[in-house]
């Protein structure tokens, strides 16, 4: 089992940067695809960036450009820096993690909020 805690969410201005962290433990020898999602209320839930364990990474349409997903994996962490925020990617960011040798074993994040309005 792998367990996912995140942090760096919160309120920001239009325009402006926040750096989100999730930090994964529990199953060390694991190899890991990680992403971040996002879901506000009443929509599903939506892939914002996910990274593969060489990697190589995928996003949303609406965030390429903006958004870089990263990864270390010595500690089997993901991070989500997110630049030039516009009020639209108000959301509750969740982290995932999928293993590869048994893609069916997926952990998800309690998510984080992400809030951005002047």
């Amino acid at each position: 089992q792998v367990q996912l805690v995140e942090s760096g969410g919160g309120l920001v201005q239009p325009g402006g940067s926040l750096r989100l962290s999730c930090a994964a433990s529990g199953s060390m020898f694991s190899v890991l695809v990680m992403g971040w999602y996002r879901q506000t209320v009443g929509n599903q839930r939506e892939m914002v960036a996910t990274i593969s364990p060489g990697g190589g990474a995928n996003y949303g349409d609406s965030v390429k450009g903006r958004f870089t997903i990263s990864r270390d994996h010595f500690q089997k962490a993901a991070f989500l820096q997110m630049n030039n925020l516009k009020p639209e990617d108000t959301a509750v960011y969740y982290c995932k993690a999928q293993s590869v040798r048994d893609p069916m074993r997926i952990s998800w994040g309690q998510g984080t909020q992400v809030t951005v309005s002047s």
